[in-house]
C-alpha cells in the first residue's frame, strides 16, 4: 500500500544498514543512532561481570562532546558540505543526522567518521560542564518542561524515566574522560546501532561506501549489553507534585502509568497504536469530552494527549494552559469513569482512517520517516508494518485497553502556578 523501497543489510561489524529509495526528492538525509540512552545508567559491560554505574546525564553529555575534535567543531564541516546537522538524546538512544541536497557521500562519511572517532580531554569535559549546566538551569526555568519532568517523578518512584535526560547539575560534576571513553566503547559498537539513509541515490554505491568505511576499522563482536533498572512498583509514587514558576497561567498534566509492560516487538507496537486510538477516542478533538471541555473554557487548542511506551515502562499524558487545574483535574475524572460506556465503534472506525492518513502523509517527510524508524528500531520494532498491525486492531481491543490503562487509582498529576 506505501509502495516504499527499503533496502537493507547487516554489515560483517553487525551493523544494520537502511536505505529508503526517494525518487525525485531534492533533500537527502541520514540518521546515525545508538541505543543508548538516558534511562541507561547502570550496565554490565560484555566480557565483565560487575555492573557499571555512570552519572544521570552521561548519555547527553557524550552527545555533545562527540561533535569536538582536535581539528574543531564537526558542525563547521557539515556546513562547508552544506549540510544541516543535529544530534539528540533521548531516554532510549542517541542519534547523529544531517539533511543536504548536495555532497551527499561526503556528508554521509563524514557522519560516519566523527560518531566513531570520540576525541576527550579532560579540559574539554570541564567546559563542557559550564556549558551544560546553564543548559539545565535554562530548563529548569521552563515551565513546559518542569510540569512533564514532575509529573513523570509523580508518577515513578524509582525508574530512570523520572530523570532528567541531561542529569543534574550535581551529577556531571562527576563526568570524566574515563568514564565517557567506557560509555563510549560499550554503547558505541556497531552492533548497538543503526544508520538509516534516505533520498533518491544509488543503493548498491551507498551500501558500497558504508561497507568500506566500517570494514577498514575492524570491529571485534561484542555481544549483549546488560541493562539494569530499578524494580519499579505498579503503584505510583505520589498523587500530585505542584510548583509555582513565572507563567501567565497554570500549567496542568495529569497521566496515567503504564503497568502491562515488559516485552517488545509486534505486541508493543500493537499496544501503542491501540492505545493512541483510545486516546483520541476518549480526549480527541472530535470528543465530546474535549468539546465540553473546550466550551467551559478550561482547556484550549493547546490541550495535548500523548503516549509513550517502551519495554519497561509506559505512560500516557494529558493536558495543557488552564485557568483552573483543579477543576479541570476533577471533570476529566468523572467524564472518564463514564465514557467507556459510550465509545462507540464509529468513531473507532474513522479515527482509524485517520491514522491511516497521517501514517501516509507522514512518509513524505524524511524526519518523520527518520525519527520513528529510528525509535521503534531499537524496540524491534519494524515501522513499516504500521499498517498492517492497524488492520488488526480491534474495537474490543480499545476497550480492553480502557480497562488495562485508564485506572484513576494510577494516575498522577503536575500543576504548574503563577508565582
Amino acid at each position: 500500500m506505501i509502495k516504499e523501497d527499503v533496502y537493507c543489510k547487516k554489515l560483517k561489524c553487525g551493523l544494520d544498514v537502511y536505505l529508503i529509495l526517494k525518487k525525485g526528492y531534492k533533500k537527502k538525509f541520514a540518521i546515525y543512532a545508538t541505543r543508548y540512552g538516558s534511562i541507561d545508567s547502570e550496565f554490565i559491560v560484555p566480557g565483565e561481570n560487575t555492573p557499571t554505574k555512570v552519572p544521570d546525564g552521561i548519555a547527553h553529555f557524550l552527545e555533545h562532546k562527540l561533535f569536538e575534535k582536535e581539528y574543531g567543531n564537526v558542525f563547521d564541516k557539515f556546513a562547508e558540505f552544506g549540510a544541516s546537522a543535529n544530534a539528540y538524546t533521548s531516554y532510549t538512544h542517541t542519534a547523529y543526522l544531517f539533511s543536504c541536497t548536495d555532497n551527499f557521500e561526503e556528508n554521509l562519511e563524514l557522519l560516519i567518521d566523527f560518531v566513531q572517532e570520540p576525541y576527550f580531554t579532560e579540559e574539554s569535559i570541564e567546559k563542557e560542564k559550564g556549558i551544560i549546566e546553564q543548559e539545565l538551569k535554562m530548563y529548569s526555568d521552563d515551565p513546559n518542561w518542569q510540569v512533564f519532568l514532575n509529573l513523570l517523578k509523580a508518577m515513578y518512584k524509582a525508574h530512570p524515566v523520572r530523570n532528567d535526560i541531561g542529569g543534574t547539575v550535581d551529577s556531571i560534576k562527576y563526568i570524566n574522560a574515563e568514564t565517557l571513553y567506557k560509555c563510549y566503547n560499550t554503547f558505541y559498537h556497531p552492533e548497538n546501532m543503526v544508520l538509516l539513509a534516505i533520498g533518491d541515490f544509488n543503493p548498491e554505491k551507498i551500501f558500497n561506501q558504508i561497507e568500506n568505511n566500517f570494514n577498514s576499522r575492524e570491529y571485534k563482536p561484542q555481544g549483549e549489553i546488560t541493562r539494569i533498572y530499578p524494580q519499579e512498583q505498579d503503584e505510583i509514587n505520589k498523587n500530585l507534585i505542584e510548583e509555582k514558576l513565572s507563567v501567565a497561567e497554570p500549567l496542568f498534566f495529569m497521566g496515567f502509568k503504564d503497568r502491562n509492560v515488559g516485552f517488545g516487538g509486534e505486541k508493543l507496537f500493537r499496544k501503542e497504536i491501540t492505545t493512541r486510538i483510545l486516546l483520541d477516542m476518549v480526549l480527541g478533538r472530535s470528543s465530546n469530552l474535549y468539546k465540553e471541555l473546550y466550551e467551559d473554557g478550561l482547556i484550549d487548542d493547546r490541550f495535548q494527549i500523548d503516549y509513550d511506551g517502551r519495554k519497561n515502562y509506559g505512560y500516557c499524558v494529558l493536558g495543557g494552559p488552564t485557568q483552573d487545574p483543579y477543576t479541570l483535574h476533577k471533570r476529566i475524572l468523572e467524564a472518564i469513569g463514564k465514557t467507556k460506556n459510550i465509545l462507540n465503534e464509529d468513531t473507532f472506525e474513522r479515527i482509524k482512517k485517520k491514522m491511516v492518513g497521517n501514517y501516509i502523509r507522514g512518509l513524505n517527510s524524511q524526519e518523520f520517516i527518520s525519527s520513528v524508524f529510528v525509535s521503534y528500531y531499537f524496540s524491534d520494532i519494524d515501522v513499516f508494518r504500521y499498517l498492517d498491525v492497524l488492520e488488526k486492531i480491534t474495537f474490543r481491543d480499545t476497550l480492553y485497553r480502557f480497562e488495562d490503562l485508564i485506572d484513576p487509582n494510577y494516575h498522577s498529576c503536575s500543576i504548574i502556578m503563577p508565582e
